[in-house]
């Protein structure tokens, strides 16, 4: 049998979000944990710009590899991305989470400074 942390490691990020979601429509959510879930193709999935009064975001250790497809979550101050494998495109942030002032990308795969720049505000 595997711990709870690991059986809940297999779970889809959609499923994840119905069920963190406990019956409320996605505008009345403001803080979402989806740590330790699947994601599709290392790609964020189910999460849409319907969830317009987000402002704290986990997703750490659930293999993402890209941010691309975040959609736009003008309340967002707080994200949690470590443990992932992202390695670029962060210029998403900059566009999508105007508001966010706490970003964490420790665990993932930046090599270079110069990735972080587009986060210059």
């Amino acid at each position: 049998i595997l711990p709870s942390s690991e059986r809940r490691c297999a779970m889809e990020m959609k499923k994840r979000l119905t069920l963190e979601l406990r019956n409320k429509k996605p505008a009345e959510v403001k803080e979402l944990v989806l740590d330790n879930c699947r994601s599709e193709d290392g790609k964020i999935s189910g999460l849409s710009s319907d969830f317009e009064n987000l402002e704290s975001l986990s997703m750490i250790n659930i293999q993402l590899l890209s941010i691309s497809n975040l959609p736009k979550l003008n309340k967002l101050r707080k994200l949690e991305l470590s443990d992932n494998r992202i390695s670029g495109g962060l210029e998403v942030l900059v566009e999508k989470t105007p508001n966010l002032t706490q970003l964490n990308l420790s665990g993932n795969k930046i090599k270079e400074i110069s990735t972080l720049e587009p986060l210059k505000k």
